[in-house]
């Protein structure tokens, strides 16, 4: 069994990016634990009413998931640069050492919402082992949207190289999107069902399945 940790910037995140992955670590018996870093907040334009909202999607899709533990940081939403990287460091560290986490889950550096890649380099600051010794696995996932929408001329680019093959987990997956209602929107909108699906086929392709979900593996340890 392993400790299983998704870093999701925003809500929705951690589903887009590795949702059908994360449901094949749960049939598989691993423990599966959630970190939500940011929160709205009425600064950003967020009602009081938009904020619950948000927090029951929450409610609902923990439940769908099953997961072991939820981790809500409470960062205010685009703001992280605000934050300071020592915070988000530690609070990144704690859940990493409270977990003891074997396998990261966390976004794409060169995602086009700056909140990406504050998690990414929080995150990958808990990665060392002689601090961190449980952490054997670190892979980035990409996120509709986001991931290929960035313009930064030094990024090279999403380029995976480790394939999951969720062919029995997709419906699934697409079931707990419809819990982010406010997040979908028909095609061609990026965060449609149609695209969902269809960056699955592609990845699916990519290793003769239905459906799978691709990563970059940055750090992988073989004891």
């Amino acid at each position: 069994m392993a400790n299983v940790v998704v870093f999701a910037p925003h809500p929705d995140d951690e589903t887009l990016g590795c949702g059908a992955t994360l449901l094949k670590h749960l049939t598989e018996g691993d423990q599966v634990s959630w970190v939500i870093v940011t929160r709205m907040t009425e600064q950003m334009g967020f009602d009081a009413d938009r904020q619950a909202k948000r927090q029951d999607e929450i409610k609902q899709v923990a439940a769908a998931y099953g997961f072991h533990q939820v981790f809500e940081l409470g960062f205010p939403v685009a703001e992280l640069d605000q934050v300071g990287m020592k915070n988000l460091v530690g609070a990144c560290s704690e859940v990493v050492q409270q977990t003891q986490a074997n396998v990261l889950y966390l976004p794409y550096r060169g995602d086009a919402h700056s909140d990406h890649a504050y998690v990414y380099d929080a995150v990958a600051a808990c990665t060392k082992n002689f601090r961190y010794p449980a952490v054997q696995s670190v892979r980035v996932y990409e996120t509709l949207s986001e991931t290929g929408f960035g313009l930064s001329t030094q990024d090279t680019g999403f380029k995976p190289n480790l394939w999951v093959d969720v062919s029995d987990h997709m419906e699934q997956k697409v079931e707990i999107m419809r819990c982010y209602a406010s997040e979908l929107a028909e095609h061609p909108f990026p965060r449609s069902e149609k695209s969902i699906r269809a960056l699955a086929t592609l990845r699916g392709a990519d290793i003769n399945q239905i459906a799978a979900e691709a990563f970059m593996s940055v750090k992988e340890v073989v004891v």
